[in-house]
């Protein structure tokens, strides 16, 4: 049965929304009937905005893969200056991670059955503390208190610890090079070696520890 433009100008409306809409029909001895239309939409989470304007202040592009038309994914991801991809089955969403990922770096964040395909071919794959066991079983790390202003933070905090690590790395081996060479030459002593190897390790043990004190920036 064809559509009236009427009913079609609803149906934009209602996707325009951000809603997805299905059409009820009725088989009759004259063909199928329209019944009318039934429209839902997803809630989206309280701190999604502020999740994604930090995590455009840290230099991270964020994307929205759905399965839902392409105007209901814009009224939602085009207000939170994010990029979408709509019409997606789970097996297009794997499709659009992988040629993604050959470029760059990507996390997949997601919560149900549909997304732990593409959570498995990204990068890293994080799940919502409330998503489904597949969804959680399939990520490498959770957002246990299903807040989405935890992925910024736990970013930040993963690039405070590389560099934590970089730094420790650079002081121990820099202190043992010295000291090396310098008994070597005849400079410093034994015990001054190992007195100088046990301070490199007190010094990036307290380097490491910093992190315990470390506080977004993004407050």
């Amino acid at each position: 049965m064809l559509i009236s433009t009427e009913v079609n100008k609803q149906i934009e409306l209602l996707e325009s929304q951000g809603k997805t809409v299905v059409v009820a029909l009725r088989e009759s001895n004259d063909g199928l009937e329209l019944q009318g239309l039934i429209a839902w939409q997803d809630e989206m989470r309280p701190d999604t905005a502020e999740a994604v304007a930090k995590l455009s202040k840290l230099g991270i592009r964020t994307i929205m893969l759905t399965g839902d038309n392409e105007r209901s994914a814009a009224s939602i991801a085009v207000p939170l200056g994010m990029d979408f991809k709509a019409r997606l089955l789970p097996a297009d969403k794997v499709t659009f991670v992988n040629e993604l990922a050959s470029q760059h770096r990507v996390a997949m964040v997601g919560d149900g059955i549909n997304d732990a395909p593409a959570m498995k071919a990204a990068n890293i794959g994080v799940a919502m503390g409330g998503g489904t066991d597949v969804a959680l079983e399939t990520a490498d790390a959770a957002l246990t208190h299903n807040r989405l202003t935890e992925l910024p933070a736990m970013i930040e905090l993963s690039r405070a610890t590389l560099n934590n690590i970089k730094q420790n790395v650079a002081l121990a081996l820099g202190l043992k090079g010295v000291f090396l060479v310098t008994s070597l030459l005849g400079i410093t002593g034994l015990w001054v070696a190992v007195l100088a190897d046990s301070g490199a390790t007190a010094i990036v043990t307290l380097n490491a520890l910093r992190l315990l004190r470390h506080k977004s920036s993004l407050d």
